[in-house]
């Protein structure tokens, strides 16, 4: 028995995702609540920057005399620039707060300073129902709808209309078919391999970039755009696989969620794009893991046949021998071009 990766392209399924903060935090929304992507349902200060301001050497004063010059104490809340100590002597100096955030302790001439940085806040990721409150450190969110994951996103969460702009799988996206008349779409497209696209796309702006492929030279500009990027196949010139295309392309203009959290296979996040559907009843949720075995549905995650769907005839019973000279657990897949090919097990994983 081997396990199989599972990749969700799913026309219709229930959806739930818990949405956790790192620390605790305040929830801000209740059992009940509906909520879209881009709304906040929690917060918490993550990682609060303390300062230490040396008062004596700052006015210029014996240590002794210190306190004679301190005006705050303990606890108080300051704004950048309100004056903490002085002033003292010609051009009279002072201590001022050197921004927003409260007096921690003060001692030996000495101020522990605690920075006020903005909360950090969660957003759901998904629209949906909220389902359950996980204490103080998050939610559980529910929907029915069309579901896509892909294999890298840059981190961003957005919502909007879904524009298409691949005409088939292996389509490469240019410039010139990125312009204003997109302002506020999530755009659904092929290749890029420009760097003046991302760029262009943050200026209109976009709410979102799902790509089949991406050239690996772009990660770290993708990384800073302030809108959601989700590449479904990976790095290099790869087309769409079949599956997806037809499910995405089918929902041209329906309001898509796209959550491009970056891929993690220890707790089996990935990036996403989901499409809320009416439905009556609730469609079965999906499997995390399975086990390779005949009839399933496969795509091909490595070259030659990267990114081809196909169906799993069978099972290789031993080992077999690659022309790279590598033994190793296979299958027999017939792709949807026809062809039979036997493949080794770590090229495949499970479409559901």
């Amino acid at each position: 028995m081997t396990f199989a990766p599972v990749t969700h392209v799913l026309p219709l399924t229930t959806v739930r995702r818990e949405r956790l903060l790192p620390l605790p935090g305040r929830i801000v929304v209740r059992k009940g609540q509906k909520v879209s992507a881009t709304d906040v349902i929690a917060e918490s200060n993550l990682a609060p920057q303390h300062l230490l301001l040396d008062v004596v050497r700052g006015l210029g004063i014996a240590t002794r005399k210190v306190d004679d010059y301190i005006h705050r104490q303990a606890g108080d809340h300051l704004d950048e620039g309100d004056l903490i100590a002085g002033p003292v002597g010609w051009p009279k100096r002072v201590v001022r707060a050197p921004a927003a955030g409260k007096i921690v302790l003060i001692r030996n001439g000495r101020v522990l300073y605690e920075v006020e940085k903005p909360l950090s806040q969660l957003r759901a990721g998904l629209p949906g129902t909220v389902i359950t409150l996980i204490g103080d450190r998050g939610v559980e969110i529910e929907n029915s709808g069309a579901l896509v994951q892909g294999v890298w996103g840059n981190g961003v969460i957005d919502a909007g209309l879904m524009r298409v702009l691949i005409s088939k799988p292996e389509d490469v996206l240019t410039a010139d078919r990125v312009d204003v008349g997109l302002r506020g779409a999530v755009v659904l497209a092929g290749y890029c391999g420009e760097a003046s696209i991302l760029q262009t796309a943050a200026e209109i702006p976009l709410r979102g970039l799902i790509l089949s492929s991406m050239a690996s030279a772009l990660v770290p500009l993708a990384a800073r755009m302030p809108y959601p990027i989700m590449i479904l196949e990976g790095f290099g010139l790869h087309p769409m696989n079949s599956a997806a295309y037809n499910l995405l392309t089918t929902n041209n203009q329906r309001e898509i969620a796209v959550n491009a959290e970056c891929y993690d296979r220890y707790s089996g996040t990935r990036p996403e794009a989901f499409i809320p559907l009416p439905v009556s009843g609730k469609p079965a949720e999906p499997r995390d893991a399975t086990l390779f075995a005949p009839n399933q549905r496969v795509r091909v995650i490595r070259a030659p046949h990267n990114s081809q769907v196909g169906m799993l005839v069978a099972l290789r019973l031993e080992m077999e021998l690659f022309a790279s000279g590598i033994r190793a657990p296979a299958a027999e897949v017939r792709l949807e071009s026809g062809a039979v090919v036997i493949l080794p097990l770590a090229n495949l994983e499970v479409l559901e």
